[in-house]
């Protein structure tokens, strides 16, 4: 039903237009009273829970922070069987991001180009909204994605993400610096070791006993991810979120005057898969066995999730697959999950390494 769909409506309509009709079904469910009966649908059958960063995942599939960047549909999206969901990006100050067209579809490659620009109503806005959410029983684990307001120059950058750090830090289960969005001016310029070490050291400090993960872009060198996955271990954050979309046009099946005509942004979906898998596998080298490490790009089915465990990942987040999969997607990779980990050995931190 749902390829039809997407076929022969969904593709017709503005994909951002899509996103916000989609977005306010899901928002609705909990308020419809259908959250349980959907959730009992959705959720996994089986134990393939994982702990980690002090917290309980019952699946460790997750959305990625760009799907619901203010909070509105926490509850609904753990209705459809994701056992996290990363808010944001959320800046200190409301910004209406970039101007539109800015979200394209890339059907022939099952991919997204975008260029949002961290829109978003602003942290302070958020907290009363995610305070709500995080004293709901029926919840999936709240992650909280920050980044840098545009208007903020670079050198001010530390301030900036302090802000937003000290009003919405309370209130996360966990807490992620993005240093990574290709749609922010110089952000991923705060990368670069001598710019990122003091302004994750401010925010760790200022993030009290809340976990903190850093998220990293897939275009850095391999040379460039292992020194942050040492600067992460020696600053003693809690996890990497790897990767970030990426900035890369190759080897793609689109016509080319379509890949123009989008312009500029970060690409995400199939496209960045191989990439994203490789950074998992350098990250998870150069830290210890119980840091956390989130794997994210271009993940859509069951077997693509378990091979990010299977390399390394803690846990693993989608956006794109939302597009191509539709609402049962949660469904679908928990159903997957149900039957990939039956009978096998697991540990406390994650249910597919041996």
């Amino acid at each position: 039903m749902y390829p039809f769909l997407f076929t022969h409506v969904l593709t017709r309509i503005d994909p951002e237009r899509a996103h916000h009709l989609a977005f306010e079904v899901i928002r609705a469910l909990p308020r419809l009273g259908l959250g349980g009966i959907a959730h009992r649908f959705t959720r996994p059958r089986t134990d393939i829970g994982v702990d980690t960063l002090g917290l309980h995942f019952d699946s460790p599939f997750g959305v990625a922070a760009g799907f619901d960047k203010d909070g509105h549909a926490v509850l609904g999206l753990g209705r459809l069987g994701f056992g996290h969901v990363e808010v944001g990006t959320l800046t200190a100050i409301a910004q209406p991001g970039n101007p539109t067209p800015r979200l394209f579809r890339l059907v022939r490659d099952r991919a997204v180009i975008n260029r949002m620009g961290f829109n978003n109503n602003g942290a302070a806005a958020a907290v009363d909204r995610l305070t709500r959410v995080r004293a709901s029983r029926h919840r999936p684990v709240l992650g909280i994605n920050i980044g840098k307001s545009r208007v903020t120059a670079v050198e001010d950058a530390t301030a900036d993400y302090l802000v937003s750090t000290r009003a919405l830090a309370p209130i996360a289960d966990y807490l992620v610096v993005n240093v990574s969005s290709p749609n922010t001016p110089g952000l991923r310029g705060l990368q670069e070791l001598d710019q990122l070490a003091p302004l994750l050291t401010a925010v760790r400090e200022a993030a009290g006993g809340t976990p903190l993960l850093v998220k990293i872009a897939p275009d850095l060198t391999d040379e460039e991810v292992s020194k942050i996955a040492g600067l992460t271990v020696q600053l003693g954050l809690d996890g990497i979120i790897a990767t970030n979309t990426t900035l890369s046009r190759a080897d793609l099946s689109t016509d080319p005057t379509i890949v123009a005509a989008a312009g500029a942004g970060g690409l995400s979906g199939a496209p960045l898969y191989d990439r994203s898998l490789a950074v998992l596998r350098l990250i998870r080298a150069a830290v210890p066995a119980d840091l956390c490490v989130i794997s994210v790009g271009g993940v859509e089915t069951a077997a693509q999730v378990a091979e990010r465990l299977a390399a390394g990942a803690t846990l693993v987040q989608g956006y794109t697959g939302f597009l191509y999969r539709g609402p049962l997607w949660a469904r679908q990779i928990n159903r997957g999950l149900d039957t990939l980990l039956a009978g096998r050995p697991t540990d406390s931190r994650n249910p597919i390494r041996r």
